[in-house]
């Protein structure tokens, strides 16, 4: 066995925020994503036991992607001011600035907040928003997963 056999591979991002079942249903929606099995939103009127500890959220065809973890006290981001540190944000990827321009009425209907906007960046359009929770995230044109720091 060699030490590439050896080594651990990315399972999921995991966010904390307040209430993980408001937060999944974000990324849910915007991603088309779906839950682990047993992870989904109770019936009306359940009580949703998971909702208030963790949830999974995976690709269709069963991929780990996120996880929410509850926690009781959460300070939103202050980016770009670095009074309170993002720590992390995810990096998301449209194929065409038309499709960024859709993407940003979906994020602002499901509850994102813009922070950043730069379609006019002829050599990579982006735009920054909040999650409800108030993590930063990116959604940017790439014709591949290519990277980048805001």
């Amino acid at each position: 066995m060699t030490d590439q056999d050896n080594r651990p591979t990315l399972c999921q991002v995991v966010l904390d925020c307040t209430d993980a079942r408001a937060l999944a249903e974000f990324y849910r929606s915007l991603l088309g994503l779906v839950y682990r099995p047993g992870d989904e939103p109770p019936d009306v009127g359940g009580d949703d036991e998971r909702g208030r500890d963790w949830l999974v959220l995976r690709t269709p065809d069963g991929a780990p992607h996120l996880a929410f973890q509850q926690v009781d006290r959460l300070p939103e981001a202050t980016w770009p001011d670095d009074r309170v540190p993002q720590q992390l944000h995810l990096d998301l990827t449209v194929t065409s600035v038309e499709n960024l321009a859709a993407q940003h009425e979906r994020v602002l209907r499901l509850g994102g907040r813009l922070l950043l906007d730069r379609m006019d960046d002829a050599e990579e359009p982006l735009r920054v928003y909040a999650d409800p929770a108030g993590h930063p995230f990116c959604i940017f044109v790439s014709q591949r997963g290519a990277t980048h720091v805001p």
